[in-house]
């Protein structure tokens, strides 16, 4: 079964820098579509940032573009969040996700992603 584990998680000060690291196990990864998710408590899950299996096609939300960037190496099977000028409101527990299916897409909510991570948490102080 397909496990994803991140770390990279951490304290930061605002304008600070974090690179997230996302590592699947198992064989097909370069068929997957990955993404950056992030939840605060009472909040729903919010797609970061999404990639295609090839890496050409890329997908952010606005809060985090310019700031953040996703990339992936499918020979390492692992996906990657570098973060950067973080502020308070990036403050969230970070979720990695896959979407196991053959597409061309990159979608942008959680229901559309079937392989999750555990999380880490990122905290931005002022």
């Amino acid at each position: 079964q397909v496990q994803l584990v991140e770390s990279g998680g951490g304290l930061v000060q605002a304008g600070g820098s974090l690179r997230l690291s996302c590592a699947a196990s198992g064989r097909t990864f370069s068929n997957y579509v990955m993404a950056w998710f992030r939840q605060n408590p009472g909040k729903e899950r919010e797609l970061v940032a999404g990639i295609s299996r090839t890496g050409k096609t890329t997908r952010y939300a606005e809060a985090v573009k310019g700031r953040f960037t996703i990339s992936r190496d499918n020979a390492k099977s692992t996906v990657y969040l570098q973060t950067t000028s973080l502020n308070p409101e990036d403050t969230a527990v970070y979720y990695c996700a896959a979407h196991t299916g053959v597409t061309a897409l990159v979608g942008g909510e959680p229901t559309w992603y079937d392989l999750w991570g555990q999380g880490t948490q990122v905290t931005v102080s002022s």
